[in-house]
């Protein structure tokens, strides 16, 4: 093919295209001797120095560069490079040693084709009383690592099947549980299949949905009216590739088949001045242990993020069922284990949805009522991880505040039990299906810019004031401040009684009181992990034992986990970065938080779990001189009702 096609983009954190990825393949198999079985496990924009991005200039020239991860398959080599598709040129290759790369999305059928194929493995379904291999439903769980002799060097997969009491039906509900099949994946190869017993097929189905039901009345409600979301004259928001201005926002967003769903150069217009907030901030890893000793899930640790590639997954979503109202979609473009780009079709959704009152007062003296409805901005993608669904949500609001925040549904991950079995490490939240308890934690890296590079984070902490003459009904308090200077000590973990917080702030630049401009991390529900510091997941996932971490930027540090953490034994990871222990104070730093959530599984999560929400927000936190918000629109009243009067009554009544 010819690769001397100009590509033009705007802007330099632009998305890669397909072109350019079909350009940077080609590159590579025209210039580094690579096998015609070599993967290309991944091939992304290699995002310019950050200094190169702040100061562009619409106009300027751009060099376009991919990063590519690439697996020889038949030697278990893996190298990593930097590819200008600008210059046509290798700008870096080099082998990375005792490592493997995550799985590539056409793999997992391949996989569930070899094993639902083997003829051992169709005899352990026989002993199960499964005859039909093509009801068998077969999902590829990362190994982890657990220092066995034989599986060293190997990139390899756990196999659990589950199979459909008929096409199309839901198979999560009849697990075969203690068979798992042990797969190379470079060679695609069963190592070895492993039979812990045979457990009964549960004996009531998991439908969740009404031509599937048989065990249950599954019927629609006939009392719920619609709810029309109408924006006749279009959305506030306006367009140009993936940046997007929404009233005073400026938010530039990309897309990566590991993270997912980007935010970048978020800024805010403050008194004609646009103020910069956030550099880059994305999903950074995603640990999911299961606490069951069974040794049919005892191993079962997934790295949703860093080992299957939570953007890969991403559903192509559908107006009104996924988002409502006045909807922009945009697709996501990747690539294939050939190197070959795909689409996702409408895989990020922008929207607006009302948010209620932003701020009120009624003067009961003179009846005088000012009020002013919110709004925010929601950019956001839902993936599939097998039976788990999450949708990742970041949004804006009129006041300064940006919200991250992750729905989790799907199905649950479930065993079968013997008939009166009754677990101990999990629920029986269906006769004879047994849902082990597990924990979902979230890792975001959060690259600031609060007014600017250099910033700061300080801990604060509320005290109760001494008992004494300055103090006589003895219910006084005040905050109490340090700022890190280092980043050991940003090690640091939620503590409700003290009301422990953490700012982001920028020491050289002041609001109207002189105090220094700042961000706010605003927690929400979280919790501590349960494995202990032997555990296989805690050696290579230790960072999970503290909500928040900050560390000195450096842009080959992206990821919580490490580049590259499948089956990785542990060292290359966030709680190591730490030990370093550079300065960050004044500096270019990056907040690290994680958020857990803490899942002792119930019925009510079975066959579908209702939504759960897990999220944080940062908050400005005298970034302002004011509330920012004051200048918002008076709504305007319907049907004759008045949302700001003199008159008597109440706001936004008749």
């Amino acid at each position: 093919m010819q690769i001397k096609e100009t590509i033009l983009v705007k802007h330099p954190l632009e998305p890669l295209t397909g072109k350019e990825i079909t350009k940077a393949v080609q590159l590579v198999k025209q210039k580094m001797n690579i096998s015609e079985s070599a993967r290309f496990a991944e091939v992304i924009l290699h995002e310019p120095e950050k200094e190169t991005v702040l100061n562009f200039k619409e106009g300027d020239s751009i060099e376009r560069q991919a990063h590519i991860i690439l697996l020889e398959p038949e030697t278990n080599e893996t190298f990593e490079g930097v590819v200008s598709i600008t210059k046509e040129d290798i700008h870096s290759w080099e082998f990375v040693p005792d490592v493997r790369p995550g799985f590539i999305l056409d793999e997992f059928d391949q996989i569930e084709s070899l094993v639902v194929n083997d003829p051992d493995y169709q005899a352990a379904l026989l002993k199960r009383g499964v005859s039909d291999p093509s009801l068998v439903m077969v999902d590829p769980w990362s190994s982890g690592y657990f220092d066995i002799k034989e599986d060293e060097g190997k990139r390899l997969v756990r196999a659990l099947a589950w199979v459909r009491p008929a096409k199309d039906e839901n198979g999560y509900a009849y697990p075969l549980t203690g068979l798992i099949a042990v797969v190379d994946v470079n060679k695609m190869e069963i190592l070895r299949i492993e039979d812990y017993g045979v457990k009964p097929l549960p004996p009531t189905d998991g439908a969740y949905i009404p031509e599937e039901a048989n065990s249950y009345d599954l019927t629609f409600r006939t009392d719920v009216k619609p709810l029309d979301i109408i924006q006749s004259e279009g959305p506030s928001f306006t367009i140009d590739g993936h940046s997007i201005d929404w009233q005073k926002w400026k938010i530039r967003f990309g897309f990566t088949p590991r993270e997912g769903l980007v935010i970048h150069t978020v800024s805010y217009e403050d008194k004609e001045k646009v103020r910069p907030i956030l550099y880059r901030a994305a999903l950074s890893e995603m640990v999911v242990p299961y606490g069951d000793t069974n040794p049919a899930h005892n191993w079962q640790n997934a790295f949703d993020a860093g080992e299957y590639g939570i953007g890969q997954l991403a559903n192509s979503l559908e107006l009104g069922c996924d988002c409502v109202g006045h909807i922009q979609y945009f697709d996501a473009t990747m690539s294939n284990s050939k190197g070959e780009p795909f689409t996702i079709k409408n895989a990020v959704c922008l929207h607006e949805e009302d948010y209620g009152v932003a701020w009120k007062h009624t003067d009961w003296r003179t009846n005088r009522v000012e009020v002013r409805r919110s709004r925010r901005l929601v950019i956001s993608f839902f993936a599939t991880v097998a039976n788990y669904d999450y949708g990742f949500f970041w949004s804006f609001y009129p006041d300064g505040t940006i919200e991250c925040e992750v729905k989790l549904t799907g199905i649950l991950n479930v065993g079968a039990l013997d008939e009166g079995e009754k677990p101990k490490y999990g629920t029986e939240v269906a006769p004879q299906v047994n849902a082990p308890f597990h924990q979902h934690f979230f890792n975001f890296r959060i690259d600031t810019m609060i007014d600017g590079v250099n910033n700061s984070v300080t801990e604060s902490h509320t005290v109760a004031e001494q008992a004494g003459p300055n103090n006589p009904n003895n219910n006084a308090f005040y905050p109490v401040s340090k700022t890190f200077k280092t980043e050991t000590e940003s090690v640091r973990n939620i503590d409700i009684a003290s009301q422990r917080t953490w700012k982001v702030i920028n020491p050289n630049s002041t609001n109207l009181m002189g105090q220094p401009v700042g961000y706010k991390l605003v927690t929400g529900e979280n919790c501590f992990p349960f494995a202990t510091d032997e555990s296989t997941v805690i050696k290579r996932a230790g960072f999970i034992k503290n909500h928040l971490h900050v560390t000195k930027f450096d842009r080959d540090q992206m990821y919580a986990s490490g580049k590259f953490p499948n089956q990785h034994k542990g060292g290359d990871s966030l709680e190591h970065y730490v030990k370093a222990d550079r300065k960050i104070e004044n500096e270019d730093v990056v907040l690290w938080y994680t958020m857990g959530h803490h899942h002792i599984t119930r019925p009510e999560d079975w066959p579908v779990m209702p939504t759960a929400y897990q999220s944080f927000s940062l908050k400005p936190f005298g970034f302002f001189d004011r509330n920012p918000a004051l200048d918002l629109p008076r709504p305007a009243a319907k049907a004759g009702a008045s949302c700001s009067s003199n008159s008597s009554g109440s706001s936004c009544h008749n």
